[in-house]
C-alpha cells in the first residue's frame, strides 16, 4: 500500500513539474538572474567603455543530431536562452557529426532532469546529449534598459522612460540622473533601432509658444522629423514646435467622437494631432496656433495629408481666435439653424498649462447678439458645441481640483452641461493632465462676466505687480 502511495505521489510531482514548465514564461527575464547580468565593475560608469561588459559564462545545451533538431526544438522552445544578438539554435559537429547546439537559460535548467525527459527520449536525445558550455558574452547582448539598470545607481530611480519622435529619442532626465547623461545618450543611440539624435529636455515648457528648449545629448543635430500617429503622418521642427507622442491615445479619443459634416474648432492647434485627422474624416474644422512654426506645419501637414480642402488654419492668439474666428462662425451656422441638422461642433483646447485662463473668453461672446435678437436663442435646436478644455492639476484629490480650476475661471458652476472629467495621464507625483468635456449654453455666451469692484482692484494690483516685475527683469537683460 505505502508502495503505491509513493508511486502515486511521485507521479503526481512529474505531473506538476511538467506542468509548471508549461506555464513558465517563453522570454526569462534575463535580469532576475545574476549569471546573466552584465558585470558588476560597470556599476556606476559615467564614461561609456563597452569593453568592460565583457563576461564569460557556463550556461546548459542541449547536442541533437540535425535530423531530430526540428521535432526537438517545440518540445524545449519555452527554455530557450533569449538574449541581443544570441542565436539560440546553431549548428554543431560534435564527434564528426552534424547537429545543432541548443543554448538554454540557466534559471530554468540547472540539470537534466529539469528538462522534459520523456518527451526529449522519445527523439533520441538523452542526459549524453545535455552539458554545459562556455559562452562570451559582450556589450552587444544586452538591451537598453538592462545596460543603463546595471550602470545606474541602485539606491535612485532609473531611467523610466523616453520618447520616441520620428528618429529622435526624447528624454526628460531628474537631476541625479545628470552626470550620466551622455553614457545614457550613448547606449540609447546604440540600441534603439533607427535612432539617429538623443536629446534631454533642458528646461520647462515656459516660453510664448510653448516649445522645448533642448540639449543635445549625442547623435547629428537634426530636428526636422517624420512621425507616424493614428494613420496619420506629420512632420515637423521638433526643436520648434510641441509634440507630445505620450498623448497619442487621447488624440485618438477626440477623434473617434467625430463623424464626417462634424465641426471642429481647434484652439491650441500645434503642428495639427487634433485637426488634421479630423480635416481627413471630412468635419470641417477651423485650426489656431499662435505660434509662426506650428503654423507652418500645421498647414504642411494638411496639405501633405490631402485635406487642406476641409481646414482654415489661423495663426493668431487663442482668445483672439474665440472671439474673432469661433464667434464669427458659430454665428452663421447658428443663424441659418434648422431642425433636422445632425452634425456635432467640438472645440478642443490643448494647452493644459493656461487652456482654462482662456475659458472666460466664451462668457458673454454673444450677449450683444442676444439683446439684439439677431440669433434666437430662445429656439430648442441650439446646436451648442462641446468643449474639450484640457488642465493640469496638482494636489491630492486632482479630479477635483480640476473641475473646481474650470469652474472658477469660467466664473459659473457647471450642472448639467458637464459632460464628463476625464484623466488623460499623470505627469509628475500628485500631478494629473485632465480633460473636462462640457457643452456652452445660454448662460455660458450671453452672460458676461460681471466684475466686482474689489476683484477689479485686486486685478489692477496683479497687473501692476506683474508689469513692474517685467520692467526689472527687462533692466536686468540690458
Amino acid at each position: 500500500m505505502n508502495k503505491i502511495i509513493i508511486n502515486i505521489f511521485s507521479a503526481a510531482n512529474t505531473s506538476i513539474r511538467n506542468i509548471q514548465i508549461i506555464r513558465q514564461r517563453h522570454f526569462w527575464k534575463n535580469m532576475d538572474c545574476e549569471l546573466l547580468q552584465p558585470p558588476c565593475e560597470v556599476q556606476g560608469m559615467v564614461e561609456l567603455k563597452r569593453e568592460k561588459f565583457a563576461k564569460a559564462i557556463q550556461i546548459p545545451r542541449l547536442w541533437v543530431r540535425e535530423e531530430k533538431a526540428q521535432k526537438v526544438l517545440p518540445v524545449v522552445k519555452k527554455l530557450l536562452l533569449k538574449m541581443e544578438k544570441l542565436k539560440p539554435v546553431k549548428p554543431c559537429t560534435l564527434n564528426e557529426v552534424d547537429g545543432r547546439e541548443i543554448l538554454l537559460h540557466p534559471t530554468p535548467v540547472k540539470q537534466w532532469e529539469d528538462l522534459p525527459c520523456n518527451e526529449l527520449e522519445q527523439h533520441e536525445v538523452n542526459k549524453e546529449n545535455f552539458a554545459f558550455t562556455q559562452i562570451q558574452l559582450t556589450y552587444d547582448n544586452w538591451r537598453a534598459d538592462e545596460i543603463l539598470k546595471a550602470v545606474l545607481p541602485k539606491d535612485e530611480e532609473g531611467l523610466t522612460s523616453y520618447s520616441r519622435i520620428g528618429h529622435i529619442v526624447h528624454l526628460n532626465l531628474r537631476d541625479h540622473l545628470l552626470p550620466y547623461k551622455n553614457l545614457i545618450g550613448l547606449v540609447l543611440l546604440d540600441k534603439v533601432a533607427n535612432c539617429k539624435t538623443v536629446v534631454n529636455k533642458a528646461s520647462t515648457i515656459d516660453n510664448t509658444y510653448r516649445n522645448f528648449q533642448l540639449e543635445l545629448l549625442c547623435g547629428e543635430p537634426i530636428y526636422q522629423v517624420e512621425t507616424k500617429e493614428n494613420g496619420v503622418f506629420f512632420e515637423f521642427d521638433f526643436s520648434k514646435v510641441y509634440w507630445n507622442p505620450r498623448l497619442s491615445t487621447e488624440h485618438e479619443r477626440i477623434v473617434q467622437m467625430l463623424k464626417p459634416g462634424d465641426v471642429l474648432y481647434d484652439v491650441f492647434a500645434g503642428v495639427g494631432p487634433f485637426s488634421v485627422p479630423a480635416a481627413k474624416k471630412k468635419c470641417t474644422v477651423l485650426a489656431n496656433d499662435l505660434n509662426p512654426e506650428s503654423f507652418r506645419w500645421l498647414q504642411h501637414n494638411l496639405k501633405r495629408n490631402k485635406c487642406q480642402q476641409m481646414a482654415q488654419s489661423f495663426n493668431k492668439d487663442g482668445r483672439d481666435f474665440i472671439l474673432q474666428d469661433i464667434k464669427q462662425d458659430l454665428a452663421k451656422r447658428w443663424q441659418q439653424s434648422k431642425e433636422d441638422e445632425n452634425y456635432k461642433i467640438h472645440i478642443t483646447m490643448n494647452l493644459p498649462a493656461m487652456s482654462v485662463e482662456f475659458l472666460s473668453a466664451f462668457r458673454g461672446l454673444f450677449e450683444r447678439e442676444c439683446h439684439e435678437k439677431t440669433i434666437n436663442f430662445e429656439q430648442d435646436n441650439l446646436n451648442y458645441p462641446l468643449v474639450h478644455v484640457y488642465s493640469f492639476a496638482k494636489g491630492t484629490n486632482t479630479k477635483e481640483l480640476v473641475l473646481q480650476l474650470v469652474e472658477d475661471n469660467l466664473k459659473m458652476p457647471l450642472k448639467d452641461n458637464l459632460e464628463g472629467i476625464y484623466f488623460v495621464r499623470n505627469v509628475a507625483p500628485n500631478k494629473d493632465m485632465y480633460r473636462v468635456s462640457f457643452h456652452l449654453n445660454k448662460e455660458i455666451v450671453t452672460q458676461p462676466i460681471v466684475v466686482q469692484p474689489e476683484e477689479e482692484f485686486e486685478n489692477h494690483l496683479k497687473r501692476k505687480t506683474e508689469g513692474e516685475q517685467e520692467d526689472m527683469t527687462n533692466v536686468s537683460q540690458i
